[in-house]
């Protein structure tokens, strides 16, 4: 996953990122059976683990504080962290549960999402029928439209960030990029994002605004319709070429409405895409989704296109086995407890959080 430039001085005591107020759940890595390694990025990893109490599976993201301290990214960390508080309240948004830290790493427990990433399910078929592409682009669009609503930009959409519940409905994840108070008329001017999926403005490091979502969305559901993102190339000096400066090329064969989205989206200048104006109600109106009855769509009362008939709350036969193949780290639970009162680095002061279960009603 690709991260921001972020040209952040060093930190100082003055400078150390508080990560909100804490509720002290006294959670501890001892409390979980951690079971397979289910996804890497470059702090850490993420493992299936079951908790020994109540017997329920989770996602627990485990990050390395030593390696955010060196890249100096506290702040995006605080960033995920906010956010996921934020998205409690969203069908299609990821759910943390609580957060909790040792001396050395940062655990996120979150849903155990398990029918797998959309670009899992892309490699093994290439590519989706329409019907089926405009189910994931709708449940998409509706979570980008309500972070936006909160001021967030996702920056970060890709095939690899798109989970499938058990039942086939989609679970945006990761929110390492996000970029809170971004309000509606404001810029943001961070470079960041991965190479196949990143709008001409950020390329051009000109300043953008939440418009780079309807950006990646379009590139998302092209690689859904044609199997390859636009302007693809293995050459990546190539490939950005072709986002700065190529017309769009559509293959034949989709519907009217699929390429007049499409061109909509992937317009090269950000203040005539479609959704520079009015946000996610620009996408909603689209032709392409006049069959979608979006409230239907939002309380889940549409049946998924596909269902990844997974055999129970542990089953892992859709995530990819590069990961889970390999060895669950030990270190994962037998590090040394956090005491605040003792503890030589406050960088992540009031990173502990735990819900309640109003927050996820």
């Amino acid at each position: 996953m690709a991260h921001c430039n972020l040209r952040t001085p060093p930190s100082s005591p003055q400078d150390d990122v508080n990560l909100g107020p804490s509720a002290n759940p006294n959670a501890r890595p001892t409390d979980f059976d951690f079971l397979a390694v289910i996804g890497k990025g470059t702090f850490g990893k993420v493992l299936l683990a079951k908790h020994k109490a109540d017997s329920k599976f989770y996602a627990v993201k485990v990050l390395q504080k030593k390696i955010i301290l060196k890249k100096k990214e506290q702040k995006n960390i605080m960033a995920e962290r906010n956010v996921l508080l934020k998205s409690l309240k969203h069908p299609f948004l990821v759910r943390l549960h609580y957060s909790f830290q040792t001396v050395e790493k940062l655990y996120f427990v979150l849903d155990y999402v398990n029918g797998g990433e959309l670009f899992f399910h892309l490699q093994r078929e290439r590519c989706f029928s329409e019907p089926r592409a405009r189910f994931y682009t709708a449940e998409v669009a509706s979570a980008i439209g309500y972070l936006h609503s909160l001021n967030i930009v996702y920056r970060d959409l890709k095939p690899e960030n798109i989970l499938l519940d058990c039942q086939g409905h989609v679970v945006l994840t990761d929110f390492g990029l996000c970029k809170e108070g971004v309000e509606p008329e404001a810029t943001t001017s961070t470079f960041c994002g991965t190479p196949e999926y990143l709008a001409p403005e950020i390329l051009r490091k000109e300043p953008y605004d939440r418009t780079v979502d309807w950006w990646c969305l379009g590139a998302v559901l092209y690689e859904m319709l044609f199997s390859l993102p636009p302007f693809y190339s293995r050459d990546i000096g190539e490939m950005y070429d072709g986002i700065l400066h190529k017309p769009l090329m559509l293959p034949p064969g989709k519907s009217e409405a699929a390429c007049s989205l499409l061109m909509g989206l992937l317009q090269k200048d950000q203040h005539r895409r479609l959704g520079a104006i009015a946000d996610f109600l620009e996408i909603k109106n689209h032709t392409f989704f006049t069959s979608i009855n979006w409230d239907d769509l939002y309380h889940k009362r549409i049946t998924p296109p596909y269902n990844p008939n997974v055999r129970g709350p542990a089953d892992t036969q859709h995530i990819d086995p590069e990961f889970t193949r390999e060895m669950v780290p030990n270190s994962v639970s037998q590090t040394p407890e956090f005491n605040p009162s003792t503890s030589s680095s406050n960088a992540f002061n009031g990173f502990s959080f735990v819900g309640t279960e109003d927050s996820f009603l």
